[in-house]
């Protein structure tokens, strides 16, 4: 799966995005508790996330 399709995931459903890179991580709770506190910053920490990798 291309880190271009996990961006698009990552748009619509940050965590998932998250966790089709990382699996069930660190990365993958701070971007479930980004998301949940507002959908920009998850949206934000998910493609950094998906780009650093």
């Amino acid at each position: 799966m291309g880190d271009l399709i996990r961006i698009i995931v990552a748009v619509f459903i940050p965590p998932l995005g998250v966790f089709l890179q990382v699996g069930f991580g660190k990365d993958f709770w701070i971007n479930l508790l980004l998301t949940f506190l507002g959908y920009i910053p998850g949206i934000v920490h998910a493609v950094w996330i998906i780009a650093k990798k």
